[in-house]
């Protein structure tokens, strides 16, 4: 799925309207995961050089990259530190760890060749889902909708259950991403490549 999406599944599953940090934690940790690819890209195109056609062509299926989006999407890492928040009852965590959660388990039903490998350090195996969030071939443009949809339905519920302005402003700004291309170019072709 699109970082957004992940962001606002985490929010609208975690977030607490009577603890806004929750929120903040939420939206992190359905940001968290995707955060090393994107440093990844960013020091590849912008520092190296490296066109952005070969980076999504080779950089990313090469075993160096895929071994950190191994990591940064594991199963364990994610359920040992949402069950570590739970025992500790510490909220926060929960939201933080939780959206992190939420974020691989949705990766893992939307991934087909760019699948990752989310049972390390277990398992190197990796479930090429029969849907992709992106591509055609896998259902992508019927997902494409099905997303849309769940981002601005989420938005629009977050923002009726959280009591303050900059709590909605941030959720928007989450969302803009996702909404605006769609509304400005009537496509969901903009949003491919979103994470």
């Amino acid at each position: 799925m699109n970082t957004p999406s992940h962001m606002l599944i985490g929010a609208a599953v975690f977030a607490r309207p009577l603890a806004p940090a929750t929120l903040i934690a939420a939206l992190a940790g359905g940001l968290a995961p995707d955060m090393p690819m994107f440093a990844m890209v960013l020091w590849a195109t912008r520092v190296v050089g490296v066109p952005e056609h070969e980076v999504f062509s080779t950089l990313f299926f090469s075993e160096t990259w895929q071994s950190v989006f191994a990591i940064d999407h594991s199963f364990f890492i994610w359920g040992g530190l949402l069950g570590l928040a739970v025992w500790r009852r510490q909220i926060i965590l929960r939201a933080f760890a939780g959206a992190g959660l939420l974020h691989a388990l949705a990766d893992f039903l939307t991934h087909h060749d760019d699948a990752r490998s989310q049972f390390w350090p277990v398992s190197d195996w990796v479930f090429q889902s029969p849907v992709s969030y992106w591509d055609s071939r896998f259902y992508g443009d019927i997902f494409g909708v099905f997303e849309a949809t769940l981002a601005v339905t989420l938005t629009a519920l977050l923002c009726a259950r959280l009591r303050q302005w900059w709590e909605r402003a941030l959720v928007l700004v989450v969302a803009g991403p996702m909404v605006i291309p769609i509304l400005l170019t009537g496509s969901l072709h903009s949003l491919h490549g979103m994470g």
